[in-house]
């Protein structure tokens, strides 16, 4: 599906799979193949199973080709690190040696940091299908940063389809870690409405910034009920595509891999979804 991509012709890969003679190969290893056809983002919109309206984002740690041992000092460290106030870091005095852009990092403090990338999602709340992917490298800065760069894109596509005057409210729900000041305003100027999910407590290094109205939108509680659905798609992308680990090296080889996995957990979704032909 190229559906919300910045560029189109995914929807020629399965042609281009079979014109590879794919199957007979996959056969030939003695794995069972089924051909079930091709399924267009237009049939997914006729059958009004994408929303336009309703949105969620969330992004997983991908494990990168390279091990801890890899990574030794730069030879030429830059002068300003890229830490608060200009601070070094780990990842502007060391690199891997196997693959430079991996960096060290872990989501949560009691795991381990590890090499890897950050692969992120933007989802429709009404069947859970994937409509935005992308891969940068890990940081705690990247993932709101991702989020409102795939939103920016997705958002004026929606208003084009919409006729002049029609104001269409459009939301966005996601976990604490996304509970940023710059993201909840970059949303608003984009007219998408917050519905991230707030600390119990607001502290000046975890501040909560959605006003009241955001706070108490009719939709608020629905978005964080329906945002849960996009670990489903995750967990189908680390454990069938094989993605807890990628077997590539750099952004960009990671990114390409990870967004076919994207496209191919939404074929998954829709042959369910799909009406099935007469």
């Amino acid at each position: 599906m190229d559906l919300g991509q910045s560029r189109r012709g995914v929807d020629m890969g399965p042609s281009a799979l079979r014109v590879a003679g794919l199957q007979a190969r996959l056969r030939a290893l003695g794995h069972e193949v089924e051909d079930l056809g091709n399924v267009a983002v237009k049939q997914a919109e006729e059958q009004h199973l994408l929303s336009d309206e309703h949105f969620t984002v969330d992004g997983t740690l991908i494990e990168a080709w390279a091990s801890r041992r890899s990574f030794q000092e730069k030879k030429e460290p830059p002068e300003r690190g890229t830490g608060s106030g200009g601070r070094k870091t780990l990842r502007d005095t060391h690199e891997s040696r196997s693959d430079p852009e991996a960096r060290l990092y872990k989501k949560s403090a009691a795991g381990e940091a590890r090499p890897s990338y950050l692969g992120h999602l933007v989802m429709e709340n009404r069947h859970g299908l994937i409509v935005k992917s992308c891969v940068t490298q890990s940081g705690t800065r990247e993932e709101p940063q991702a989020a409102l760069a795939m939103l920016a894109e997705i958002v004026p596509k929606i208003r084009a389809k919409r006729p002049a005057g029609d104001r269409v409210e459009i939301t966005l729900g996601a976990d604490k870690g996304y509970q940023k000041k710059e993201l909840i305003e970059g949303l608003r100027e984009l007219g998408v409405t917050p519905h991230i999910a707030e600390y119990q407590r607001s502290l000046p290094q975890w501040p909560n910034c959605l006003t009241v109205s955001e706070r108490e939108h009719p939709g608020f509680a629905t978005s964080q009920v329906k945002r849960k659905l996009i670990e489903k798609d995750f967990g189908w992308i680390k454990s069938v595509a094989g993605f807890w680990q990628t077997k590539l090296r750099g952004r960009r080889r990671v990114h390409w891999a990870f967004c076919l996995g994207a496209a191919a957990c939404n074929m998954i979704r829709l042959v369910k979804l799909l009406p099935s032909p007469a």
